[in-house]
């Protein structure tokens, strides 16, 4: 993530600043100011967000991992790992499928082809979300950096970089263990033999692995992203700027789901936040900062000192913070993940599946840990 910092924000500079050019041919044109709203900061602040956070680690992770399968060195990861998996009733090469959720989990997904097993495969795919993709590694950092790596100055980078690795490997866990859960329940069988040539280890051809990595993943995968952020970033824009009474109705959706948030330790604004966010994971917490701030549009901070004043004002904790850690690594997958799912296995059912499987998952997981440390009094 820290690679793909500088290019992000390059990036973010040159489509914000054409943002400005947009806004001032729709006022030559003199387009109504609601035309304006919904098109440029709806629609194209929306699809700029995501293309600027989602690009840049896409555009690193998929090369070296392609890199990595030209060489011949993955299939020797599958071996490795078939052993771990087996124990969950899985196969070894649902391993790489993972390592490509991290990417994007609609790669991921897609990447289950590889699994010749048809229930192996399935497991694989409704799992796959339990791996954190390239966006929500940037809300799983800035809150850590906040709230637990804030709190120990010299060490913040080293403090940050413990507790998104001790997510990760909470997030393989689950996968682990909800394999063995499907593999006993929905879907019962045996684990099948992994049958591999190890191919020898080879010099890369730069071209395939250039094509692949970015027509075949990135640009596949934003494409898709872009189609499902293009109409959220109107409706966020209309729900953000059409009042009923005294309040918008962003606004009022937040307070009708306060109470749900806050049984499971958020509160009504994040779990919106994480609702409008559905097309894209990345837009999730620039919804939250335009809701606290009632600007209207997606909102940013420059700062996380200012990020950090932004969130304890409006009521953050230590257990909030923690709450929506777990809640972003345990979430249901993007719009186009779920498309994806439903694209490879033809199935409304294992879509569906596919979404509310993390989300009762995350939802406990926030709902116990919130009610024991109620209970014990320790906020």
């Amino acid at each position: 993530m820290e690679g793909a910092n500088f290019p992000s924000r390059l990036i973010a500079s040159g489509l914000f600043t054409f943002q400005d050019q947009l806004t001032r041919w729709f006022q030559w044109a003199g387009t109504p100011a609601w035309l304006h709203g919904i098109l440029v900061l709806g629609v194209y602040r929306t699809l700029a967000w995501v293309v600027s956070v989602m690009l840049p680690p896409m555009a690193i992770f998929f090369p070296m991992f392609t890199l990595l399968e030209d060489s011949g060195y993955l299939p020797r990861i599958a071996f490795n790992m078939d052993h771990i998996f087996k124990k969950a009733k899985a196969c070894g090469k649902q391993s790489l499928t993972m390592c490509m959720g991290f990417g994007c989990n609609a790669v991921g997904v897609t990447s289950c082809r590889i699994i010749d097993s048809p229930r192996e495969r399935l497991i694989a795919i409704l799992t796959n979300s339990f791996v954190p993709c390239n966006g929500r590694f940037p809300t799983l950092i800035i809150v850590t950096s906040i709230f637990i790596g804030g709190t120990f100055a010299p060490y913040s980078g080293f403090v940050t970089a413990l507790v998104i690795s001790g997510l990760i490997l909470s997030g393989i866990a689950v996968t682990l263990l909800v394999s063995r859960v499907l593999s006993i329940t929905l879907l019962k069988g045996e684990p099948s033999s992994l049958v591999l040539e190890l191919p020898s280890y080879r010099r890369p051809q730069i071209g395939a692995v250039i094509y692949r990595s970015m027509i075949d993943r990135t640009i596949f995968v934003l494409r898709r992203a872009v189609f499902a952020a293009a109409p959220a970033g109107a409706v966020i824009w209309i729900l953000a700027n059409t009042y009923i009474g005294q309040q918008s109705i962003i606004v009022s959706l937040a307070q009708a789901l306060n109470p749900i948030g806050q049984l499971i330790g958020l509160d009504g604004f994040i779990l919106l936040a994480f609702i409008l966010g559905l097309p894209a994971n990345e837009i999730v917490l620039p919804i939250l900062l335009m809701s606290y701030l009632s600007t209207g549009y997606l909102q940013d901070l420059g700062s996380l000192d200012g990020l950090r004043n932004v969130l304890v004002n409006n009521g953050w904790t230590w257990l909030t913070a923690i709450n929506v850690m777990l809640f972003s690594l345990f979430h249901w997958p993007c719009a186009t993940t779920l498309l994806t799912t439903y694209k490879e296995t033809g199935s409304k059912k294992w879509m569906f599946l596919s979404f509310i499987i993390p989300t009762i998952i995350g939802i406990s997981v926030c709902f116990i840990l919130t009610q024991v440390v109620r209970s014990l009094s320790l906020v």
